[in-house]
């Protein structure tokens, strides 16, 4: 009938477009961690292994990018390497960037050390307290302004994905529920 023909050519119309935009969103996954790798365009910080190991994870790479590239052919797989680049940007935003800051204390000399420098504090958020952005961090530059941006990236596009799947798995389902009804 043309109701079942509309919707059939919906769907696959549909799938086409979710197809295009889940391989789109796994590129800019896969290009914002491997940005994610090299502060300030700076190799250095990855030769030295002075990078954070939420970016070394690379969850933008394996899960919104192989993981969602791979997704064309399994929407489970996709929903999962979305979720896991979703949940890894969102403790990366909160632990806060891995950087070179200073640890002494009143009475000790100037010490500085590579790690987390926002992962505890007490009482504040340096997503919001932005006069900690410049000052505590004190390299790589800019630190924190990068870190902020490129997992934020991450974030939006991972949920944009998990979206995208589900969306991906329904418009399967009713084609493929479309076709049964069709015999």
């Amino acid at each position: 009938t043309v109701s079942s023909l509309c919707v059939m050519a919906c769907s696959r119309t549909c799938s086409q477009i979710l197809g295009l935009s889940l391989g789109t969103t796994a590129l800019f996954a896969a290009a914002a961690n491997t940005v994610l790798l090299f502060p300030n365009w700076d190799v250095t910080y990855l030769l030295r292994g002075l990078i954070g190991r939420h970016a070394m994870l690379g969850s933008g790479l394996w899960g919104g990018g192989l993981m969602v590239l791979t997704a064309l052919l399994s929407s489970g797989l996709a929903f999962l390497g979305a979720l896991i680049c979703f949940i890894t940007s969102g403790v990366a935003l909160k632990d806060g960037p891995f950087c070179m800051f200073d640890v002494s204390s009143f009475n000790q000399t100037q010490a500085w050390k590579h790690g987390y420098p926002f992962k505890d504090l007490q009482g504040r958020n340096y997503l919001y307290d932005h006069s900690l952005w410049n000052s505590v961090c004190l390299e790589p530059s800019k630190a924190v302004i990068w870190h902020v941006c490129f997992f934020s990236a991450l974030l939006c596009i991972s949920l944009l994905q998990i979206l995208l799947v589900v969306i991906h798995f329904i418009n399967s389902f009713l084609g493929l529920f479309c076709s049964l009804c069709e015999k």
